[in-house]
């Protein structure tokens, strides 16, 4: 309760000191911007938030009935948690003023100021800094958001707003400043990451590694999970795959040709590599499923992501293949270990980001976007892309990795990250939220708990 007040407090506390900020100084830019990017870039930015409710019912659906209300509240209150801390320095951390290479300055954009009349970004002149501002924001929600897949039914709901906004704030901000900062040291090295595979992708997979090991109870035994309502799951695959083309094609920031041609590649990985999961599991001896080609769709999506402006049409169509055998791989090797990631986010993101930098720093083509690509592929005999990826790879997971199980310690001490015996018993929707998803039950769970 008394945590429930501070956090009001806070909120109270900038909301108004976002009355009393200084007046907008000057008049909004429009010099140069171009009304169609605009009209492109505020739909792919519609595009890009729906697929945190598309997250939402594809993890519902695969957690059993008496975790789905926690699990799809987890995606959908990241949209309110980092909305307002982007406003207040997110944007300021990963595009502000740059330090070093490192972060950008807290005070740059601080409570938005300098946006909303600021002049465009400087790798996206035709449209006003808001709408760039507005359509990074959709990426730096659904990043924590992809994570709570790997502690669905196993954290406490506190804890993890705690986790988030650490998360955000010391992960995805130095990552996506590093990455798409020009004056990042990972811009300057040359690594392309055309939409989010490394900054989104990795960071959430490889954290998601650091919690179901942080969060392993040895004590237990690894729970199995059936998915509970296998419709979810497909409804929410399509929100996903539909809003990726916001997600890829988007980052074009702006309605030309590449945006075309990262529109075509991320529908031709989908395509492919859930074609790619359900065949590897029927060469295995297992029955193609709804789950299964759901899963490869997703995989395909994330494999594409950073090379999806950078790559041709049929390379997409190998790099699809290729992540969902890996990824499937990898989903089969967990399954043997004490990993409990419940819905296998790892292997689907973490791995799945992984192979895409590697297929961006073997399949990227000059000829595709001769802009903004730093060099040709390893494929088409040059190593200088392909060497800084890899050295850009160990650094990522690194920083991922060790920075998550940091935060997680720090966010245990704090509050408990892991949920009771008993409250796991009942289940987080009631023992976390007091609501369920048959209300008929909610009788039966007060005697379980009592």
């Amino acid at each position: 309760m008394k945590k429930s007040i501070v956090f009001l407090v806070l909120l109270v506390a900038i909301s108004l000191l976002a009355v009393f900020m200084p007046a907008v100084p000057g008049q909004i830019v429009t010099e140069g911007i171009d009304s169609g990017d605009v009209a492109w870039m505020l739909a792919a930015t519609a595009l890009v938030l729906l697929m945190t409710p598309g997250l939402a019912y594809f993890y519902g659906g695969m957690i059993d009935t008496k975790n789905i209300i926690s699990t799809m509240l987890q995606s959908f209150i990241a949209m309110g948690v980092i909305s307002v801390l982007w406003i207040v320095v997110g944007f300021s951390l990963a595009f502000g003023e740059d330090i070093g290479g490192i972060i950008g300055n807290p005070a740059s954009f601080f409570m938005f100021q300098n946006v909303l009349d600021g002049q465009p970004w400087s790798l996206a002149p035709t449209i006003p800094l808001v709408l760039f501002a507005f359509f990074q924001l959709k990426f730096a929600i659904i990043t924590p958001a992809l994570i709570t897949g790997t502690f669905a039914e196993r954290i406490r709901f506190r804890s993890y707003i705690f986790f988030l906004v650490l998360f955000s704030l010391l992960i995805y901000a130095p990552l996506a400043h590093w990455t798409w900062h020009p004056d990042g040291f990972l811009f300057q090295w040359g690594v392309l990451d055309f939409a989010g595979g490394t900054v989104v992708h990795m960071s959430a997979g490889f954290a998601a590694l650091a919690a179901s090991i942080y969060l392993r109870n040895k004590s237990e035994k690894k729970s199995t999970i059936s998915p509970a309502n296998i419709p979810f799951v497909l409804l929410g695959t399509g929100l996903l795959w539909f809003g990726w083309f916001g997600f890829n094609a988007g980052s074009a920031v702006g309605a030309g040709a590449l945006a075309a041609s990262a529109f075509a590649t991320t529908n031709t990985a989908a395509a492919a590599a859930g074609l790619a999961w359900v065949l590897y599991d029927a060469a295995r001896g297992k029955k193609p499923s709804a789950v299964g080609f759901c899963i490869g769709s997703v995989v395909g999506l994330v494999a594409i992501t950073p090379a999806a402006g950078f790559v041709t049409i049929p390379s997409s169509l190998f790099i699809g293949t290729f992540a969902a055998i890996i990824s499937n791989v990898v989903v089969h090797w967990k399954s043997k270990t004490s990993l409990e990631d419940t819905l296998d986010v790892f292997p689907c993101h973490g791995v799945g980001g992984a192979v895409g930098m590697v297929m961006t720093a073997c399949l990227a083509n000059v000829a595709v976007n001769s802009a903004n690509t730093t060099g040709n592929g390893l494929f088409f005999g040059e190593t200088a892309l392909f060497l800084v990826h890899m050295k850009a790879l160990v650094i990522v997971v690194a920083y991922t990795f060790g920075g998550s199980m940091i935060i997680l310690k720090v966010v245990d001490l704090i509050s408990s990250l892991s949920v009771s015996p008993e409250e796991k018993k009942v289940g987080s929707d009631y023992s976390q939220h007091g609501e369920n998803l048959f209300p008929a039950d909610f009788s039966t769970l007060k005697e379980e708990v009592a």
